[in-house]
């Protein structure tokens, strides 16, 4: 006797009408017609079921402050800055938490179950720090917070950043972050990219980086990134976010950087919605586009990962958590229409995160968790195409939001008809 079984599943690499069960919050079946009895059987009635989504890139100690202390008139990324800059002397651990546990719970409806979160350590009371730990011990049974020490303000300029990095890392914070581009000089902010390395090396930790989001082509900090990775054996434990500043370099010196991104085994993490809004913006035209040269990181065997960034914050004042909308504007701005790169896009936004954030037990495989959402679609494309409404979300075996299907009957002179989605 099984707990659950999904019957008549869609999987996202294209197997049609199988199975899936589970029992005691684990994956322990995916075959078609299960000759197995459960307790509850729900029928996906031909409709794609997928792990969560996993957002690889957030700022939740700022979400949903939108308006705080007043709005963002320019839309742009220095009045943000300067915004956050204005709200930081006025926050409250209480009202963080609260805007935090908002936001988890518009991620869980959207079936977003594994988030990576960075967090400004440039204040003296490390205010934010505090609340998202506590934020991540209260979401941990149905929602996986990762927590990235973000020197905001720069780890070299910001006086004292340094130390309180290293008491955020103390107090349990997961993942070493940094912003090179930020510091005073180039040289500074390559400096910062080794001291920080170093730290994260010498504490066996995660590295993730904001890493040259600008238009300038000669920030090229994720060069830096990659040579250190290699030279402290962080294979596969750093990322480089943004790199924005790739859209702007020429082909010739990215046609070497590529393969010294892939050679260190360092990820990529773009931001669609904020990367194309915030970028390009000195331009008259021809007008960049913003987003880092993610089909071509891709083919260079880098993986590449989108994530939400900002909700309702001081930068930003759009966002749901919905990481399809992420992902369908990833696929525009990238052109990657075919069908195969399609996939890719929806890969950036469940099972490449995934592994970027060390998530264990994660996928559709037995033994996995059983953390699945059922989607009002019929296979990936069409779940990107649509932003594919969420049926069923469960964590480990166990319904944690669900919504009934969008239908829409028209009514029309000499033709009726129900449209679905």
């Amino acid at each position: 006797m099984l707990d659950l079984i999904l019957r008549h599943c869609t999987l996202p690499d294209g197997r049609r009408d199988h199975d899936i069960g589970v029992r005691d919050g684990r994956i322990v079946a995916v075959e078609p017609a299960l000759a197995a009895t459960a307790a509850e059987e729900v029928d996906a009635a031909g409709q794609l079921v997928t792990p969560p989504f996993v957002d690889a890139h957030f700022h939740m100690d700022s979400t949903l402050s939108y308006g705080l202390p007043r709005v963002n008139q320019s839309g742009t990324l220095l009045e943000g800055i300067a915004l956050w800059g204005e709200l930081k002397p006025t926050l409250t651990q209480d009202a963080i938490v609260e805007r935090a546990l908002a936001y988890c719970d518009w991620a869980v409806g959207k079936g977003l179950l594994a988030i990576r979160s960075h967090v400004d350590v440039c204040d003296p009371r490390l205010l934010a720090v505090e609340a998202l730990l506590q934020v991540r011990e209260r979401v941990k049974p149905y929602l996986d917070l990762q927590l990235v020490a973000f020197p905001q303000d720069g780890v070299l300029r910001s006086p004292g950043a340094l130390a309180l990095l290293k008491r955020a890392l103390d107090l349990g914070v997961d993942v070493v972050g940094g912003i090179p581009h930020f510091e005073r000089t180039m040289g500074e902010g390559a400096e910062s990219v080794r001291l920080l390395c170093e730290l994260a090396a010498e504490r066996g930790l995660r590295v993730d980086m904001h890493c040259d989001e600008t238009d300038d082509p000669l920030s090229r900090h994720i060069e830096t990134l990659s040579f250190h990775t290699q030279r402290l054996g962080l294979q596969g434990r750093v990322a480089g976010s943004h790199l924005t500043s790739m859209h702007s370099m020429d082909n010739y010196y990215v046609s070497k950087l590529l393969p010294l991104i892939a050679e260190a085994g360092v990820a990529a993490i773009a931001n669609p919605l904020i990367n194309i809004t915030l970028q390009g913006r000195h331009d008259t035209y021809p007008k960049r586009r913003g987003m880092t040269r993610v089909p071509e990181l891709l083919a260079a065997g880098v993986p590449v990962a989108f994530g939400h960034d900002c909700v309702m914050d001081p930068w930003y004042s759009l966002g749901s958590g919905d990481m399809l909308e992420v992902a369908h504007m990833g696929l525009h701005v990238a052109q990657m229409t075919s069908q195969a790169a399609m996939r890719q896009c929806f890969d950036a936004v469940t099972t490449t995160p995934a592994r970027i954030l060390g998530l264990e037990g994660y996928g559709l495989d037995v033994g996995c968790r059983a953390d699945l959402v059922l989607l009002q679609a019929r296979d990936v494309v069409e779940a990107l195409r649509l932003r594919a409404h969420r049926l069923l979300v469960l964590r480990a075996g166990r319904v944690v939001a669900r919504s009934e299907p969008v239908v829409t009957r028209l009514d029309l002179p000499g033709r009726a008809a129900t449209l679905r989605g």
